[in-house]
């Protein structure tokens, strides 16, 4: 299967530009990678998906937690989280192939609903980000969608069939259990998920864990220790991370300076987002910001 996969998969990269790249599908939840060297590491905020490599490595750091995939191999995100990925196994001889599957908590949802033998939610906190072998099923599934993605017109009636199945496999999978958990509503991922909400859209204001835990209907003690379990870092690190993605936005992007971005999401010291800029990043604010605009684009 994996010799189906990466064939399919290098054939679309070659008739779309070849090269490397990251190659976009007509199914807008489907993406394609491939890489001939380890570019920089990767910091963003990664949404619901299923991230599979086909050849090479990757590894994917998530607050205190470090994630490494390789050939057949997947990472399962099933909800938002700010994390940092990186290429580890890639060459021109042998470039790293992968495909990113977006996935529809609530299209996942409605599969939940019908399926005869639901999974037992897991009774342990466990993350939201994990890795699972491909099996010939899924990849069966995966394969179809990379041919889908030569016939667009097939897509509007072809591609929610398919991941409906994609869907079922993973809720019926080893990690069944954990996933359901997302779906299920009023679950604790589910509340948590709610004032992560929250959360997003108020980041750049005094966080009060305390208004975070009413918001998702548990005491402070709970929420915090549900929210560790599943994130691998607190919500003040939480929001951290958020405050700093979305300064680098604005440096890259809006050409704000270090102190207007620093004062627009939440830092009352320039001085103070300077170290933990630079924390995270590995640079300097202004130096990455201006790294990342010389990058062709």
């Amino acid at each position: 299967m994996r010799d189906k996969l990466l064939a399919a998969a290098n054939a679309y990269a070659d008739a779309n530009g070849g090269g490397e790249n990251l190659f976009e599908t007509p199914m807008g939840g489907v993406h394609l990678l491939r890489a001939y060297h380890r570019p920089m590491a990767n910091r963003r905020l990664h949404q619901p998906s299923l991230c599979i490599v086909l050849q090479g490595g990757k590894q994917i750091m998530i607050g205190e937690e470090t994630l490494d995939y390789g050939v057949m191999e997947a990472l399962i995100v099933s909800m938002e989280l700010p994390a940092t990925g990186r290429i580890v196994d890639a060459s021109p001889t042998e470039p790293f192939v992968g495909i990113v599957i977006d996935i529809d908590v609530s299209a996942m949802r409605e599969v939940l609903e019908m399926m005869q033998a639901p999974p037992t939610p897991s009774p342990r906190s466990a993350s939201s980000a994990f890795v699972t072998r491909i099996d010939d099923i899924l990849g069966d599934c995966v394969l179809r969608l990379l041919r889908m993605a030569d016939t667009p017109g097939a897509v509007p009636v072809l591609y929610p069939s398919v991941m409906r199945e994609i869907y079922y496999w993973l809720l019926s999978g080893p990690h069944g259990g954990d996933i359901c958990k997302k779906a299920l509503p009023d679950s604790h991922t589910d509340r948590i998920c709610r004032s992560i909400l929250v959360l997003r859209n108020n980041f750049a204001q005094p966080l009060r864990v305390e208004d975070l835990a009413g918001e998702a209907g548990m005491s402070p003690s709970s929420y915090h220790q549900h929210f560790k379990a599943l994130t691998s870092m607190s919500p003040i690190q939480f929001q951290k991370q958020l405050r700093l993605l979305e300064a680098r936005r604005l440096m890259i992007c809006d050409a704000a300076n270090v102190a207007e971005a620093a004062y627009q999401v939440g830092y009352e010291s320039p001085s103070h987002f300077s170290r933990d800029y630079a924390r995270a990043f590995g640079l300097a604010p202004k130096r990455d910001a201006m790294n990342l605009r010389a990058v062709p684009g």
